[in-house]
């Protein structure tokens, strides 16, 4: 089945460590039309620690859906390549959703 590219914006993400279990999480960073509570479900490789550390910006292609009424969550493709955000990458990246651009 094709992937339907309409669904799917570009979203910056972070990974960020999850207090509970210490492992990394990836959510949305604030000041976009998503939460940065919302769950982000990608590739495993983005929340491998001893490659991206904690807090690491990545920039994504992702579509919002829920599974079988459950609770949503950010869906990015597993085969989609890792673009890692810098921290004025991502300034500007905000900067242009501010704008409208998105």
């Amino acid at each position: 089945m094709a992937r339907d590219s309409y669904a799917y914006r570009e979203v910056a993400v972070q990974s960020v460590a999850d207090a509970a279990s210490g492992r990394l999480r990836i959510h949305p960073i604030p000041g976009q039309a998503f939460a940065p509570s919302l769950r982000v479900r990608c590739a495993s490789a983005m929340r491998d620690a001893a490659r991206f550390p904690a807090g690491t910006r990545f920039l994504v292609s992702a579509k919002l859906t829920d599974r079988l009424g459950g609770t949503p969550y950010l869906y990015v493709h597993h085969g989609d390549p890792i673009v890692v955000l810098s921290a004025a990458g991502a300034r500007k990246f905000l900067a242009q959703f501010r704008r409208g651009r998105i």
